[in-house]
Parts: C-alpha cells; structure tokens; sequence
C-alpha cells in the first residue's frame, strides 16, 4: 500500500468553508484510472484531483480531474486548486511568475496576481444558439419564464455549458430547479446586479453578476463555485460585448473588462471570482486556502 500526500483546498473564497473544496493526491504516479474514479465518488467533492509528472516538455505539473461520475478534461476551481497545492508542497514554475499546467485540453497557464491565483481561460471549443426546443426544455426545467432569458450561449471548453444570461440577479437567486428535468443538461446561468452587493467585504469590490451552475450529469445538483463556466461566459459576454453593456459605466470605459462574480449564495457560500482581460488573455482569478492536510494510503 502506498502512502500520498493529500490536501483539501477551498478554492474562489478567502474564508475557509465558503469556496468550492477541492481533494487533491500528490504523487498519483500508479493510480489507476479505477482507482482515481473509486476515490472521486467516495469524496463526493464535485472534483477530486491527481498530481502527477508532466509529460509536455513546457508543463511544470499534470493534472487529471474527477467528478463523483466522469473524468473532465479541464476544470476551473480544480486548476487554481492543484495549483495551490503544488506550489504549497515546493513546486517552483520554470518560467517565473508563471505556471503551466497541463491536463486532458492541454496547456493552461496560471499566474499569481494581488494574493490570488488566475488562469487563462481556454478556448471556446464550441459556440452558438441553443436550438429552441432544448432551450425551452433548460428554462422549464429551471423553473424560469422565456421573458426572463435574454440570451443564451453553448460554452464549451472542455466541460461543455449552456450559458443563460437573465434579466437580474435576483432571477438567478430565485431559480428552483426540478432535478428530474435537468437531468440531460449542464446549465450556467448568470445575472447582473441591480444593486450594490450589500453583504460585500468594505476591502473586495461588489459583484456585478451572480451566477449558478446545474450539472446533475456529473453527479451534482449544484456546483458551489464554477471556474470553467464562469470561464466561458466572460469568454462570450466580453465577446459579444454584453459586459461592457451590462457593467456601470465607469467600468464600461475601462479598456480591460474587469468584474467580479459572486456564486454560492443559495447554497450557504461565498465564492468570489475575479475577471479580468489582458490583451487577449481573459484571467478567471480568486482566493485559495488549505483546510485540510494529511495522507492517502492507497
């Protein structure tokens, strides 16, 4: 039996317990795909993550990403997660100020900026329209009335989302899913703040959206804090130009889209996302913290 190094890490929150946790195993070197999949289910984390040696020449780590039911080829909160533990345990980037990560979509860049961690959002694999009748099918399964939909996206960049943009965040808050119907669809939604987040630390800037995700495929009602959606739309938000619209118009006229986005509210959390764009780069960054160390006799 082998003994791993093995950390809890709360990820997109600066106080413990109110982020997304994720597992992560160091030295997963001889798991089994068997074995990885067996111990995401136990977890029943929405991620479990495996630390490994890179096998790309400009990687400084890989990663492999479990849900309780399949194997993600990339994922957000697992990214800056493995990222933080990595680094906790000695890991030093190649490049300074930089760090590759390599996983099943391939190289994802990860820098350190302001006492967070930010990656690189991936490419959109995918885009376009929902054709109407799944859409009709996402909105009655959410509960919601087409009015409130103003407009909606596929997103995909590893994990593939349905993007719904609402008329506010309150829509989003109040949305009470019925599981049965969901089940087919991986849905995020998101919506702006009309008002100032009124529970916002005096020290972090007040969300301008609110979002929640839906993956009951992957064995998740709802995900506490999602990078890879919140990933794909500010991918197509600042694309499209609907954050620029949508945000106060001080931050309109800032060259570099930046917001923030709060997720988790409805389930007791305080994630907090920070969204920026750097020339071509769109950074999804936030707060990681350690709960959690010990060891895994596997």
């Amino acid at each position: 039996m082998n003994t791993r190094p093995f950390q809890q890490i709360d990820v997109f929150s600066d106080q413990p317990f109110m982020g997304n946790p994720l597992a992560l195993v160091h030295d997963a070197q001889g798991m089994s795909d068997a074995d990885m999949a067996s111990m995401a289910r136990w977890t029943n984390l929405s991620e479990t993550a495996f630390l490994l040696p890179p096998t790309h020449p400009d990687a400084d780590y890989r990663v492999r990403i479990w849900t309780p039911r399949m194997e993600l080829p990339f994922a957000g909160h697992p990214t800056l997660g493995s990222c933080h533990g990595w680094l906790t345990r000695g890991g030093a980037p190649r490049q300074p100020g930089v760090i590759v990560q390599e996983c099943a979509i391939g190289l994802v860049r990860i820098r350190q900026h302001n006492n967070r961690l930010a990656f690189a959002a991936p490419p959109l694999l995918e885009t376009g329209s929902i054709e109407p009748a799944r859409l009709d099918g996402v909105i009655k399964a959410l509960g919601l009335r087409a009015s409130q939909v103003l407009d909606h996206q596929i997103i995909d960049n590893g994990p593939g989302w349905i993007g719904l943009l609402l008329d506010n965040a309150q829509s989003v808050l109040a949305i009470e899913p019925d599981p049965v119907a969901l089940a087919p669809y991986k849905v995020g939604v998101i919506g702006a703040h009309v008002t100032k987040d009124l529970n916002a630390d005096p020290l972090t800037p007040a969300a301008a959206f609110e979002v929640r995700a839906f993956a009951p495929a992957g064995g998740i009602l709802e995900d506490p804090v999602t990078g890879s959606l919140n990933a794909g739309l500010a991918s197509w938000m600042i694309a499209e130009g609907i954050v620029t619209r949508m945000l106060p118009a001080e931050a309109a006229n800032h060259p570099n889209p930046a917001y923030v986005v709060s997720q988790g509210t409805r389930l007791g959390r305080r994630g907090r996302l920070f969204i920026e764009q750097t020339g071509q780069d769109i950074w999804i960054g936030g707060h990681t913290l350690t709960t959690i160390e010990g060891s895994l006799n596997r």
